[in-house]
C-alpha cells in the first residue's frame, strides 16, 4: 500500500523505523512475512529479525511460481514488501526459546517494480480505491464461525466434537470455553478488539466477534484470526476448522459480513427519515449486492463444500432477498442503536473464502449499485424458508447457485464482479475453481458407496 510517512535519513519511513525499534525492545528473533495465495491460504516466509531493515528497504524475494494462482515458472521472481501497520508479536511464540513477530506483506512484481495484480490484497485495495473515488470510506465487520474437533492419537483431525454444547450454552456443556478464552487472549495480544464470543448452534461450533475496521485491515484480521484460532486450538490438542460444512445435517459455519460506507466522517448508510433508517446510498448498495449475488457467491462461498451449507433448513440463506427482521434472507438490516451503527449484513459468505477477494466482490457490487442508482426491492418480512416455489415466483425471489460449478459460470458471465478481481486474479481464480469442481464431479463419495454398492 502507499506509504504516507516521510522517510528517515536511513531510507526508512517513520513507521518502519518504529517497527525496527519495537523488534529490538521486544527481543524478537524471527519475522514471519505473511501473505495469502489466490485461494486465501496464508503463506509466510520466516527471516531473522536482523533482516527487518532489508525487508523494508529492498523487500524479500521469493518464488511466485510455487504459490497457487500467482505466476508461471518463467516469471517466478516476486518480492514481499512488509506493511509496517501490520506488525504484531506472535503470542504463542513468547513461551518458547525464540520469539517471532508477524508482518503482512504486499507483493511486488520484480520486473516492473509495481504491485503484483494477482495479489489478493492489491485486488481489495483497487476496490477500496473505487469507493474512495466516490468519497467513501469502507467499514467491514465479519463474524467467522468455526468448529473445534478432537484429534486422534496420531494428531490428525477427526470430526468428534470438542463438546456437546448448543447456542449460548455455558459449561459444563461448553467444554471448549477455556480454549476460546486462550484464543481471545492471543488475539487481544495482537491488537484485536474482541466484542463477544459464544457457543454456536451446532455441537463443537463457536463464534468470536471482533470490532469493525476499514476493509483492508479487516481482511488482514480475518487471515490472522484463522491462523490464531488454529494455532491455539492445536496447543489444546484440538483441530480448528473453518470448513463450511464438516458434518452433514447440522448447521454449517458462515461468516456474516457487516458493511457500511462513511462520507466525511458520517455514516452514509443512515437516514432517520427512512422506514428502515437506511439512506438511498445504502438501498442502492444493497441492491447492487442482490443484483450480483450469484457471481459474488463464487468468491464468498468458494468451495464445493460451501454449497452443502447453502441449503434450506440450517439457517443459511439461499434466497436472493433482504429483510429488516428475519434471517432467512440473503441480506439483513440489523437494528442500530445509533446512526453510526447503521449497516447491512450479508449472510451468505462463509469463512473458507479469501477475505480480500470476498470483500472486493461485495464492495464492487455495492458500488456498482450506487453508480447505477439501483432501487432495492421491498424487504421480505416473512420466513422465506416456508415459501413454496409459486410464492417465491410471486415475490420475484431467485435462489443462489446450488453448486460451485453454477457459481463459477455466474462469475464468468458477470462483468462487474469478474473484472473487479483483475486481469490476473480473475482468470486464475476461475481456473483453480473449475479444476476443483471437475475433480469433485469425477470422485465417488462414501455416501454413494453406502447408498448404491450393495443395492445395484
Amino acid at each position: 500500500m502507499t506509504e504516507k510517512n516521510v522517510a528517515t535519513d536511513g531510507g526508512l519511513t517513520e513507521k518502519e523505523q518504529a517497527v525496527i525499534d519495537e523488534i529490538e525492545e521486544e527481543g524478537i528473533d524471527f519475522l514471519r512475512l505473511q501473505f495469502t495465495d489466490i485461494l486465501g491460504v496464508v503463506k509466510n516466509v520466516s527471516v531473522p529479525a536482523r533482516q527487518a531493515e532489508k525487508a523494508f528497504t529492498d523487500g524479500i524475494y521469493f518464488d511466485g511460481s510455487s504459490i497457487e494462482g500467482f505466476v508461471r515458472i518463467q516469471e517466478s521472481d516476486m518480492r514481499l514488501k512488509p506493511d509496517p501497520d501490520t506488525f504484531a508479536v506472535l503470542p504463542w511464540r513468547q513461551k518458547e526459546e525464540s520469539s517471532s513477530a508477524r508482518l503482512i506483506c504486499d507483493i511486488i512484481n520484480t520486473s516492473t517494480g509495481e504491485p503484483f495484480e494477482g495479489d489478493p490484497r492489491y485486488v481489495l485495495q483497487q476496490a477500496i480505491d473505487r469507493a474512495e473515488e466516490h468519497g467513501y470510506d469502507v467499514n467491514v465487520a465479519p463474524e467467522p464461525e468455526f468448529f473445534l474437533f478432537k484429534q486422534d492419537e496420531d494428531g490428525y483431525a477427526t470430526t468428534d466434537f470438542a463438546d456437546q454444547g448448543g447456542y449460548f450454552d455455558l459449561a459444563p456443556k461448553d467444554l471448549a470455553s477455556d480454549v476460546r478464552r486462550d484464543i481471545i487472549f492471543a488475539l487481544e495480544d495482537m491488537g484485536f478488539e474482541i466484542e463477544a464470543s459464544h457457543h454456536e448452534v451446532a455441537e463443537g461450533q463457536y463464534e468470536i466477534n471482533f470490532e469493525y475496521d476499514d476493509a483492508l485491515t479487516t481482511a488482514d484480521n480475518v487471515a490472522t484470526f484463522r491462523t490464531v484460532v488454529r494455532a491455539v486450538a492445536a496447543q489444546h490438542d484440538l483441530h480448528a476448522t473453518f470448513m463450511p460444512k464438516p458434518v452433514p445435517r447440522i448447521n454449517g459455519s458462515g461468516m456474516h459480513t457487516h458493511m457500511s460506507l462513511f462520507e466525511d466522517g458520517e455514516n452514509a448508510f443512515h437516514d432517520s427519515s427512512d422506514e428502515f433508517d437506511l439512506s438511498d446510498t445504502a438501498h442502492s448498495f444493497l441492491a447492487g449486492i442482490l443484483d450480483h449475488a450469484p457471481a459474488i457467491c463464487a468468491v464468498t462461498d468458494p468451495t464445493v463444500n460451501s454449497y452443502k451449507r447453502l441449503v434450506p433448513g440450517y439457517e443459511a440463506p439461499v434466497y436472493v432477498a433482504w429483510s429488516d427482521r428475519n434471517r432467512s434472507a440473503l441480506i439483513r438490516k440489523p437494528a442500530a442503536r445509533i446512526p453510526a451503527a447503521s449497516r447491512i449484513e450479508a449472510r451468505f459468505p462463509d469463512p473458507s473464502c479469501n477475505p480480500y477477494l470476498a470483500f472486493a466482490a461485495l464492495l464492487n457490487a455495492g458500488i456498482d449499485g450506487i453508480e447505477r442508482d439501483l432501487d432495492a426491492p421491498d424487504p421480505i418480512r416473512e420466513n422465506i424458508y416456508e415459501f413454496d416455489e409459486e410464492k417465491r415466483e410471486e415475490y420475484g425471489i431467485e435462489t443462489l447457485p446450488t453448486n460451485l460449478g453454477e457459481a463459477i459460470e455466474a462469475l464468468e458471465n458477470d462483468e462487474v464482479i469478474y473484472s473487479g478481481l483483475g486481469e490476473h486474479a480473475g482468470p486464475k481464480f476461475v481456473e483453480a475453481k473449475k479444476a476443483e469442481f471437475k475433480d469433485y464431479l469425477v470422485d465417488v463419495s462414501q455416501w454413494e458407496l453406502d447408498e448404491y454398492l450393495e443395492k445395484f
